[in-house]
């Protein structure tokens, strides 16, 4: 089915309802959007023994222990061997890792990079210095790159002939406080897949997460990507009735 406008979501609206497939210059994404006031989107890393996840299944597992169902899942930033993240990550309110302005290589350091924040009902997306300096403190927060739409712009190092192709998904903001997840379908171009946020999502601000690891879980379309480890998992759950 291919949807080309995006769709408001209803508060109560399940992940079902709340995902849709959508079409890009020829290349399909699967495409979620949810309330940061409404809808509880959460950061997760580790679970209550301190190991990371590592996967949708356990993350799940997890939480139903405490009757919280996870309506929506998708990988949330890059991460190192040992499954910690490569930058910021803050969980809680607390800050388990600073910010990570170095100069280095891969896609994490492809500046500017940037940060997905949430808290107090909002939720946006700020180049990585720029949030640094603003003082944001945030109940949650993970640090990934590059930043895919900035102000509007395309990253300026995307290239709309590339020849990279991979498996990509990301999260962006829309100027009246919606999350935009994404996840390629197949493998695209870094530049389509930023103009899929800046054209068809209508994002101001939009941020890569990760390539070849691309994974997502949506219970209501019984899909639940396991092929890799995972690190920063971000969710939008709910807690089940008694």
């Amino acid at each position: 089915m291919v949807v080309l406008a995006v769709l408001a979501v209803a508060a109560t609206a399940s992940a079902g309802e709340a995902c849709r497939k959508i079409q890009h210059l020829g290349e399909g994404y699967t495409v979620c959007t949810f309330d940061a006031v409404n809808d509880d989107i959460q950061i997760f890393q580790n679970d209550r023994s301190g190991k990371p996840y590592g996967s949708f299944r356990a993350l799940e597992n997890d939480l139903r222990q405490d009757r919280i169902y996870v309506r929506f899942a998708m990988n949330g930033g890059m991460y190192l061997d040992d499954q910690s993240p490569v930058g910021l990550f803050v969980e809680n309110g607390r800050e388990v890792k600073a910010i990570n302005t170095n100069q280095g290589w891969g896609n994490f350091h492809l500046l500017p990079n940037g940060v997905f924040y949430l808290g107090s009902g909002k939720a946006g997306i700020m180049e990585s210095k720029a949030f640094a300096a603003s003082g944001i403190k945030p109940f949650y927060a993970t640090q990934s790159g590059p930043m895919l739409v900035i102000s509007g712009k395309v990253h300026p190092s995307f290239l709309a002939d590339s020849p990279s192709l991979k498996t990509r998904n990301g999260v962006g903001v829309t100027s009246d406080g919606k999350v935009v997840f994404a996840i390629s379908d197949g493998a695209v171009r870094f530049h389509d897949f930023a103009t899929l946020f800046r054209d068809e999502l209508k994002c101001p601000n939009a941020l890569f997460l990760d390539g070849s690891i691309s994974s997502l879980d949506i219970p209501e379309w019984q899909r639940r990507d396991s092929l890799f480890p995972l690190g920063p998992i971000i969710a939008v759950t709910e807690m089940l009735p008694d």
